[in-house]
């Protein structure tokens, strides 16, 4: 079976590919930006964020960083079922950039939504189950972000793998979080409680046969 991980080409082909939705929205939300602070200036595109762009941001990045979160996840159970090892370079890199979305799906939540009101945040938090359930998985994810390097690994031991094993914990509050946020139509965010579910299946089985 072809292996794309044994490539050179792989990590960064993985990062360019986590990179382009972001870059892609930064591009759409730069005609309605630049504007506010340089009025003489137009630029010669129009944004494709819809009629209601901060929707379209708040709901855009938020499924990017659930994606990427599910994708870090994956990258285990498919090094174990095909063998591909050097896939796990970047695993480390997935979970930064799941962090990376929320963080703009936190700050598009904060700054459009919500224009920077705290008191309005804080009632949010602690009235809306999904609001809260939200805030949970993305102080995991910058737990997780600020322990990922290096030097944090050196300096935590085993106690830092004991830590990153909070990604499971911050992928099932992603998945209620993201159930929750519907108004009407589950169907997606149930596909991916299966997908996780199916995930942390697999690990469930080699962990039980290795101990076995």
């Amino acid at each position: 079976m072809l292996n794309p991980t044994k490539s050179r080409w792989f990590y960064p082909v993985t990062f360019v590919a986590a990179a382009t939705p972001l870059a892609l929205l930064l591009y759409n939300l730069a005609p309605l930006l630049v504007p506010l602070w340089w009025p003489d200036v137009a630029l010669p595109w129009e944004s494709d964020l819809g009629v209601n762009p901060a929707q379209t941001l708040i709901r855009s990045t938020g499924r990017d960083a659930f994606i990427l979160l599910m994708a870090s996840l994956a990258v285990t159970p498919i090094r174990r079922l095909l063998g591909w090892n050097r896939i796990q370079l970047v695993r480390r890199m997935l979970g930064v950039w799941s962090f990376v979305y929320g963080l703009a799906h936190l700050s598009s939540y904060v700054v459009f939504d919500k224009l920077g009101n705290v008191s309005e945040i804080v009632q949010d938090v602690v009235k809306r189950r999904f609001i809260f359930m939200g805030m949970f998985t993305f102080v995991i994810l910058a737990t997780l972000a600020a322990t990922s390097t290096n030097g944090m690994m050196r300096r935590l031991g085993k106690r830092w793998q004991r830590l990153h094993r909070l990604v499971y914990v911050a992928a099932v509050a992603a998945t209620v979080h993201f159930v929750w946020g519907q108004k009407a139509d589950i169907r997606e965010p149930l596909i991916w409680a299966a997908i996780l579910t199916l995930l942390l299946g697999i690990r469930v089985f080699y962990l039980v046969r290795k101990v076995r």
